[in-house]
């Protein structure tokens, strides 16, 4: 075949495991710890909210090992989806990844880079307003941050254009960096490490409480702590999302059937272990109201000035950039996968199913950028990333669940490797999973409809789509199942 109709599975399973772990840490690591702290109000419990999250995420990669050996293929989660449950799953889960799960994803990612690179450079603060435009009773501001997340995204989506190798180059250079950056700042951390601070923070570790703004605690009752767990999840939960971005470049991944599923299980491993010994790390140096009130939520930053003095502000501004850099490379190198996948099912852009010369889907990855670069101009991508929380986490268990349909639909398919610990891990992620649902339903319910809502409003434009389809090219349903070779 020709260069620019196929894939190329350049990829091997270093390149794919950097893809999951630098995809998973941006800048959740080193800020979120501080409203987890405020809501469990203690150390034992903020350290079993990374554990619990650590485990749905292992639980959940896990199992997306079989479905990813079943469809070794372009588009990931939007195809397992489909296959499982019909297009129109798939199609709303699509829906939910173009409107707002990948691409806000992007723009706070980039907007964070700006953000951390203002401690370098004071021009680029989101403080620095470049101009304002009167909209009746709404002002739309314009400020520096915003700018360089643009430009961050313009830069990353170019790059990625020319190829999968010039992807691949920055993902796996950028994550071995912050990774060993990340240990390094470990290892500094625990060498010190304050006694005094350590004992007052450990006793008393699992008294489960609110810690309120002026230095108070606010007690709860059985069901509003299992609700404020539920609510520090959150953060944890976001700060470990898009590990299945590796499923989405499938196509580009040399023996799929093996490396996808190896690669989620040690991405997923090594970001977990990382995230949990960075905030033990954290309980050593700071307390607990020193990181609840951490300035503007930057835990790293004050656990920095701690251990590396006057110089830790710029070492943790350095690492951030380099972390949300190649977090940002992952995210647009993978989605535009999605589209193509969709694309080719009739249910995105037609564009974005043809691959350019460079065997990319170049036209996906701009309109990806174009959407994400509207999400840094509107300033509201954090409000719509937090509420999209409970959309993310339905969809991971509906995709879960499939494996047990599919198993029933084609159990004499070709399942090179099974899910791990299946049926009780994978039902005991959909139990945990349902819980943190319904919680955030009761206690957080703008965290819940708005998210739910965008997703639904996929439901007409589905059917708007379908409708088109028949009436201007009627074409034949693609074909459903298991990849054959």
């Amino acid at each position: 075949m020709d260069d620019n109709t196929t894939f190329k599975p350049s990829l091997r399973l270093i390149d794919a495991t950097m893809l999951v772990a630098g995809s998973m840490i941006g800048s959740g690591i080193f800020i979120v710890s501080a409203d987890i702290t405020r809501n469990v109000g203690s150390t034992g419990w903020l350290i079993f909210v990374w554990l619990i999250t650590g485990f749905m995420t292992l639980t959940a990669a896990l199992s997306y090992g079989e479905l990813s050996a079943m469809y070794p293929k372009a588009g990931g989660q939007y195809v397992y989806l489909k296959e499982a449950y019909g297009s129109l799953v798939g199609f709303l889960y699509g829906w939910s990844f173009f409107t707002v799960i990948q691409t806000a994803t992007i723009a706070a990612v980039g907007v964070a880079f700006s953000k951390f690179m203002a401690y370098l450079v004071p021009a680029v603060s989101e403080d620095h307003v470049l101009f304002k435009i009167p909209l009746g009773n709404y002002t739309f501001v314009f400020n520096a941050a915003q700018l360089v997340s643009i430009i961050l995204i313009i830069l990353l989506t170019a790059i990625n254009t020319q190829g999968i190798k010039s992807g691949k180059r920055i993902q796996t250079t950028f994550t071995l960096t912050k990774l060993l950056s990340l240990f390094g700042l470990i290892i500094f951390g625990f060498i010190a490490l304050k006694g005094d601070v350590w004992k007052a923070n450990w006793s008393g570790a699992w008294n489960l409480h609110g810690l309120m703004k002026g230095g108070g605690i606010q007690s709860y009752t059985t069901v509003a702590a299992l609700g404020a767990i539920a609510s520090s999840m959150v953060g944890s939960i976001f700060s470990s999302d898009s590990w299945n971005n590796v499923t989405f470049i499938a196509g580009e991944i040399r023996n799929p059937k093996r490396n996808i599923g190896l690669s989620l299980a040690l991405g997923t491993l090594l970001v977990t272990v990382i995230y949990i010994v960075t905030n033990i790390m954290y309980t050593g140096v700071l307390s607990l109201h020193e990181i609840a009130t951490a300035d503007k939520d930057r835990v790293a930053v004050a656990a920095s000035q701690h251990i590396f003095g006057s110089a830790g502000t710029v070492i943790i501004a350095v690492l951030i950039m380099v972390s949300t850099f190649g977090c940002n490379n992952g995210l647009i190198m993978a989605g535009a996968r999605v589209y193509f996948s969709m694309a080719k099912d009739k249910l995105f852009f037609n564009k974005a199913g043809v691959l350019n010369k460079n065997s990319v889907p170049g036209y996906g990855l701009w309109v990806q950028c174009l959407f994400a670069c509207l999400w840094g101009l509107s300033g509201k991508y954090g409000d719509l990333l937090d509420m999209i929380s409970f959309v993310v986490v339905v969809f991971y268990m509906l995709t879960i669940i499939g494996i047990f349909i599919l198993r029933k639909k084609y159990p004499n398919a070709e399942r090179p490797y099974k899910a791990f610990g299946y049926p009780v891990l994978p039902i005991l992620y959909v139990v945990m999973g349902l819980a943190f649902c319904i919680l955030l339903i009761k206690f957080k319910p703008n965290y819940t409809w708005p998210g739910l809502i965008i997703t639904l409003a996929g439901i007409p434009a589905y059917y708007l789509i379908m409708r088109r389809q028949k009436t201007l090219n009627p074409l034949p349903q693609p074909l459903e199942g298991p990849l054959v070779e």
